[in-house]
């Protein structure tokens, strides 16, 4: 019963995701391969290492005085037009996230299992020759 709710909300993220790949234009990219390794672990981004920094801009926005605005000059249309797309872009980029964040979510347990079942797999035929 319960797969039969969760497969269309899947279904509906993965075409969600697929529209927002078609939008940014990632059209060649291809999806990584299970078989596929990080190549550092870099590029990983820690949660501690986040909280750090976070830390960090926040204790130094805290010990720099405020600053005065600067003189606001009268935004041009080419500027607000500009400013809209970053503003776009940056809604885009987050609405993204979330998607592919719901698909991880929803893909991890089953991705669990495939790599638990893989690996006893892996360890039989070495224990076993």
């Amino acid at each position: 019963m319960d797969t039969a709710n969760k497969l269309p909300k899947s279904v509906h993220l993965l075409d969600d995701l697929e529209s927002i790949r078609k939008l940014l234009g990632d059209d060649t990219l291809q999806p990584p391969l299970l078989t596929d390794t990080v190549v550092s672990a870099e590029q990983i981004p820690l949660l501690f290492d986040q909280l750090e920094a976070q830390q960090r801009a926040e204790a130094q926005a805290q010990a720099a005085p405020p600053e005065p605005p600067p003189a606001a000059e009268p935004a041009t249309p080419a500027q607000n037009r500009q400013d809209t797309l970053l503003h776009l872009d940056a809604e885009l980029r987050a609405a993204a996230q979330l998607i592919m964040q719901d698909v991880i979510d929803d893909f991890a347990p089953h991705i669990e299992t495939e790599i638990k079942r893989r690996l006893e797999a892996r360890m039989e035929r070495l224990l076993n020759p």
